[in-house]
């Protein structure tokens, strides 16, 4: 999910309690408390997380599974090499995955977690467990896809994801344009919107009735979903700068990411801007976790970040 690489994202929230990230995703309901962030603040760098390689490289697709933080490790070398890392409760840091070839991730209804491969150029099922991995979406037309990046999954299953091309040198084929595709619970392949240049963050209204995308073009753009089917989109914030992947919190808040300029923005599902959360370094992605959801997480070149909020929100 970011300009070099970028990813994330992520779906309908778990809002009943953030603790339950293997049930399905719900609308937001009298249980989302607390608010929103304001004005200017700073999230600390979390300094047990370091990097596992020599090469540059990115850490991608936060996403809080049970109680852990799992996210992509992915250097610039050929072939985009990828580690899926666990940041436990203890504050202890592992690889759980070590050739997972993944960028953005996210976790399904039944707590499997599901990544976005530039390896494969697919979407896949990882089970933590050891099982085999699993495609969930491989092709469209006939083409492997260019470099899957972000991810959000709907209640019902129904998976989003976006396409750029920042990582298509990872394996050979691609798709002739940079799109945002809808996978249906059947396995069908739609594309979404095929007309902007390197979408990258994904998410999903709390309710799941509105798709939101960013992209190079600056744009944060939202599209009304019918029966999981979306509609035109529209746009909510323009002049992004830079936008990488995107998370929202139980009021439908959203947490835009802008990679270059080190920053987290935070806008009203109305695209009103709230607030401003800054790092120091890069940033890719963002994800809400900790034991009541109100941590969030922030991952980015080589450092991961963290914010206590008052506010609850979704697992990636």
């Amino acid at each position: 999910m970011s300009h070099e690489v970028s990813l994330r994202p992520v779906a309908a929230l778990c809002l009943v309690s953030m603790l339950a990230l293997t049930q399905p995703a719900v609308a937001a309901n009298a249980a989302c408390t607390g608010k929103a962030p304001s004005g200017e603040l700073t999230a600390r760098r979390i300094a047990a997380v370091t990097p596992s390689r020599s090469e540059a490289g990115l850490y991608e697709g936060p996403v809080w599974i049970k109680d852990a933080l799992y996210f992509s490790d992915f250097s610039f070398a050929a072939g985009f090499p990828s580690r899926i890392r666990k940041l436990a409760a203890d504050g202890s840091v592992s690889t759980v995955l070590d050739d997972s070839g993944s960028n953005g991730l996210a976790v399904d209804a039944k707590g499997v977690l599901v990544a976005a491969s530039h390896k494969d150029k697919a979407l896949m099922r990882y089970p933590l467990d050891g099982a085999a991995r699993t495609p969930i979406a491989q092709r469209y037309s006939g083409q492997v896809f260019n470099s899957p990046n972000d991810i959000a999954i709907a209640a019902d299953g129904t998976t989003y994801f976006t396409d750029p091309d920042y990582q298509k040198a990872a394996a050979p084929g691609g798709q002739p344009l940079t799109g945002v595709y809808r996978v249906a619970t059947d396995g069908k392949v739609t594309l979404v919107d095929g007309s902007r240049r390197n979408p990258n963050g994904i998410a999903l209204s709390p309710a799941g009735d509105v798709l939101y995308v960013t992209a190079l073009d600056g744009l944060l753009k939202a599209y009304p979903l019918v029966h999981g089917v979306p509609g035109q989109g529209r746009d909510l914030v323009k002049g992004l700068d830079g936008p990488d992947g995107m998370t929202v919190d139980c009021h439908g808040n959203l947490y835009a990411t802008e990679h270059a300029a080190k920053r987290v923005r935070v806008f009203s599902p109305q695209g009103r801007e709230l607030a401003t959360i800054r790092v120091d370094a890069n940033v890719t992605n963002a994800a809400f976790g900790g034991a009541d959801g109100k941590t969030l997480y922030i991952t980015g070149a080589g450092a991961l970040w963290q914010l206590r909020l008052d506010v609850s929100g979704a697992p990636y």
